[in-house]
């Protein structure tokens, strides 16, 4: 016969009771964990999915994944010269939050380099690539976005031509992948009445500038638009995309870029690094502790249950204590109820987070090491919860029986 069998059946509803709550606490320690395996996914999932080898970014920047990074477009063509090298490519990256259909969409845009980029890497569940170099996007389903659906952006209304899942950037938001052209286009969108006003203010320079004076016909482009202006350069890149030949010397091309004095490289590891060093780092932190917290007090709760289902069973201790039961018997009791509470805990938490995890707004990753690990937390919290009890257990007298 087991005594904590018994028991168990003898209050099973309070032993529920507690088991649902002490499962919905472990629920959320295993859900602040997958988190934060979300956080760093969605953070490194685009430097992962991409296929670079190194990352050529603005001098004394971190990269467009950390700060606002600028270089020249011509930086592509400087980068393909270098020997070793058999790609170089455009990057373009920035967020946008736009109204379309009588909702707010907030989305990070993605510049494919067109034609050697057509989105061929990106994960396809719906759709095609891009096929055009301008008016077509690549969106992720978090955007709200279907396939086919028509969305205005800037001047231009671009086609939804391939639908892809958990493309999601570190903020959490959907991206949508366009081509460079079009992003850049996207993001130095300007009103109407901002570029009437700054052709009128280029007019009133140009009136008084001497270079003006010396040659008036050079007044006739100021009313053009910004990007004829022969004096002004190309919008520029966040960054330059190196892909190193097959046998070639990584290391070798990465001291020749690293040599030019304007720009600043990374490899595709250092990138990571940096940002699950930075953005992801005080996430990290702060769900740490929340964690540490929360398995604080499922302890204390379990330790407070097993406790008081000790109390409720004094007059039965001290009954076998009378009869000669050893104290094995009493400890075995209230051990095995502390295990089997901990672990009809956790198979709990499993089983609801598999339910409610994925409705989360940011992807929970439940990770097999990190379930393996809070297992054997469970089982620690377990043991020592019933320390309490079996303390409470040894000091009953078996006279408490009898009076």
């Amino acid at each position: 016969m087991n005594l904590a069998y018994k028991d168990i059946r003898h209050s099973f509803g309070r032993f529920a009771l507690t088991a649902v709550g002490i499962g919905m606490l472990l629920m959320i320690v295993m859900g602040m964990g997958g988190i934060y395996r979300g956080i760093e996914g969605d953070a490194t999932l685009l430097i992962n999915s991409i296929g670079t080898d190194i990352w050529i970014v603005q001098r004394d920047t971190r990269g467009p994944f950390a700060e606002v990074s600028r270089v020249p477009t011509n930086l592509v063509d400087r980068a393909s010269t270098v020997p070793g090298v058999a790609t170089a490519r455009e990057f373009v990256y920035h967020t946008i939050q736009r109204e379309h259909a009588g909702k707010s969409l907030r989305m990070s845009v993605l510049g494919l380099s067109w034609p050697t980029d057509k989105g061929d890497w990106l994960p396809l569940v719906a759709g095609r690539t891009l096929r055009q170099n301008h008016y077509e996007m690549i969106a992720d389903k978090s955007v709200g976005l279907y396939l086919g659906e028509r969305c205005k952006l800037g001047k231009d209304t671009y086609t939804v031509v391939g639908i892809t899942a958990n493309m999601i950037s570190s903020s959490g938001d959907g991206i949508i992948a366009v081509t460079v052209d079009d992003a850049q286009a996207i993001q130095f969108d300007t009103t109407g009445e901002a570029v009437r006003l700054e052709r009128a203010a280029r007019a009133a320079r140009g009136v008084r500038s001497e270079l003006v004076a010396k040659q008036p016909s050079m007044l006739d482009f100021a009313d053009r638009p910004a990007n004829e202006l022969p004096a002004l350069a190309r919008p520029q890149v966040s960054a330059v995309m190196v892909r190193v030949a097959p046998g070639a010397d990584a290391q070798a091309v990465s001291d020749i870029i690293a040599g030019w004095g304007d720009v600043s490289i990374f490899s595709q590891q250092s990138q990571r690094d940096l940002l699950i060093k930075g953005t992801v780092d005080r996430a990290r932190r702060q769900i740490g502790l929340i964690r540490v917290l929360l398995t604080g007090v499922a302890a204390i709760v379990m330790a407070l249950i097993l406790y008081t289902l000790t109390l409720d069973k004094i007059h039965s201790i001290a009954l076998l204590k009378l009869i000669g039961a050893p104290n094995t018997v009493i400890l075995g009791l209230i051990l095995q109820q502390a295990l089997f509470l901990g672990v009809l805990g956790y198979v709990i938490a499993y089983f609801l987070g598999q339910k409610i995890f994925p409705n989360f707004p940011r992807r929970v990753i439940l990770v097999n090491t990190d379930l393996i690990q809070l297992a054997g937390i469970v089982l620690i919290i377990s043991v020592a919860s019933s320390l309490l009890g079996i303390w409470k257990a040894l000091r009953v007298s078996p006279n408490e029986a009898i009076g």
